[in-house]
């Protein structure tokens, strides 16, 4: 896979949509990812991420960008042996925190606290397309910092958070602060996603938009592990009790075994095995990464 780096001209179209959190390059074995001023490294070679780092300094002169710091971080086979980005160049006494924008909403980025600094580039075109519908009742599964809620709140919906960690959700209230969104309407909810959906069903809760982005595998705590090739079905199933007519629910996964015709297949398992009907599409096409890369997305809408 050889993307190369973005034209200009998309890098002009980003900056006049209010948008400076986008990929850059992508090659084979790595590629560079912009936040705010900012730049993070992924690599999964030492040469490729020497390469990109060269690359990156020719480039940003072609283009008259000004880098603020660059980090890298190495892509290991094993989401377990992932490490937080390691500054290689800027000043090491700075806070590893910044404000990343995407279509003029501000997220909190921090190079500190794990792997991923807190935003899914990948997801651009999902959160565009929650802003599109304006939504009422959403419920964010797997909610990370709450990006996916930030844009659904942002045109007037209340939502649902659930997330294991404590502190993704804090990041979470963060960027509703960020973005002068009161919570008084949005629930942040820390706890496994699988104990709370039946818990919701019971409740005869409903909602217009549910965003399902599970990731590959984790562990809740007492060691109940979650692999989303064998645990995906099960969640869509109690996902589908909770789903209004004319609801839109995402499936989206990193997993690289579940493509979208594999999301398209287990989501239609799920609608027979539940006796609902939807419609599929999918998100538009990110033109800042190549095809095949990022999460894969699909969209039910029931009906």
């Amino acid at each position: 896979m050889n993307f190369g780096w973005i034209d200009p001209t998309l890098l002009r179209d980003f900056r006049a949509e209010g948008t400076d959190s986008h990929r850059l390059c992508t090659i084979e074995d790595g590629w560079v990812e912009r936040f705010g001023q900012d730049i993070l490294i992924s690599f999964k070679r030492v040469l490729s991420r020497e390469r990109l780092v060269a690359e990156l300094q020719s480039w940003t002169s072609s283009v008259g960008f000004d880098v603020g710091r660059i980090f890298a971080r190495f892509v290991p086979r094993k989401n377990e042996q992932r490490e937080p980005p390691r500054l290689i160049f800027g000043d090491p006494g700075e806070k590893l925190q910044t404000i990343a924008t995407e279509r003029h909403l501000k997220f909190g980025i921090d190079f500190g606290t794990g792997y991923s600094p807190g935003l899914f580039l990948d997801q651009r075109e999902n959160r565009r397309y929650v802003r599109h519908i304006s939504p009422k009742r959403v419920l964010n599964c797997f909610a990370y910092t709450c990006s996916f809620s930030v844009s659904a709140a942002y045109v007037g919906a209340a939502t649902f958070n659930i997330d294991l960690s404590k502190n993704y959700l804090a990041r979470g209230r963060e960027n509703f602060a960020f973005n002068c969104l009161p919570t008084v309407e949005h629930r942040f909810i820390a706890d496994d996603v699988r104990s709370v959906l039946p818990r919701l069903v019971r409740k005869g809760e409903k909602f217009d938009v549910i965003i399902l982005d599970p990731p590959t595998f984790s562990r809740a705590p007492g060691g109940k592990t979650f692999q989303v090739e064998h645990d995906f079905e099960n969640l869509l199933i109690d996902v589908l009790g909770l789903a209004e007519r004319d609801s839109h629910v995402l499936l989206s996964t990193n997993c690289s075994a579940l493509r979208e015709h594999a999301l398209e297949v287990m989501g239609r398992y799920c609608l027979k095995a539940t006796r609902r009907a939807a419609t599929f599409h999918r998100p538009s096409k990110l033109l800042d990464f190549p095809p095949g890369a990022g999460a894969s997305s699909i969209w039910l809408t029931l009906r």
